[in-house]
């Protein structure tokens, strides 16, 4: 199994900054990406970032220019660094690792429970 431990959460005012930390432990043979996902209420889950393994990056339209994520390979560890939030960030943010636990297995995704983020104007 693969646990993904999620932290950095909170409450911040518009204008304000955080860091959300992701680590990936457990039986985990290859990981093709890591990302952030968040899901508001009333709203279905949406892709924030994510990082592929060998670089490339990926990140909604919403968050350009004011997010940035980050991966460390040899930890398994993803972090997202928020600025210039806005209300509208406000959300449950889910870290996600899109990969195989064994040679065999098949491609799965897996979830952290979710970290608050609310974002106050």
């Amino acid at each position: 199994q693969v646990q993904l431990a999620e932290s950095g959460g909170g409450l911040v005012q518009a204008g304000g900054s955080l860091r959300l930390s992701c680590a990936a432990s457990g039986s985990i043979f290859r990981i093709n990406a890591m990302g952030w996902y968040r899901q508001a209420p009333g709203k279905q889950r949406e892709l924030v970032a994510a990082i592929i393994s060998g670089g490339p990056t990926n990140y909604a339209d919403s968050v350009k220019g004011r997010f940035t994520i980050s991966r460390d390979n040899a930890k398994n560890t993803v972090d997202l660094q928020m600025s210039s939030l806005i209300p509208e960030d406000t959300a449950v943010y889910y870290c996600n690792l899109n990969g195989r636990t064994r040679s065999w297995a098949t491609i799965g995704d897996y979830w952290g429970q979710g970290t608050q983020v609310t974002v106050s104007s």
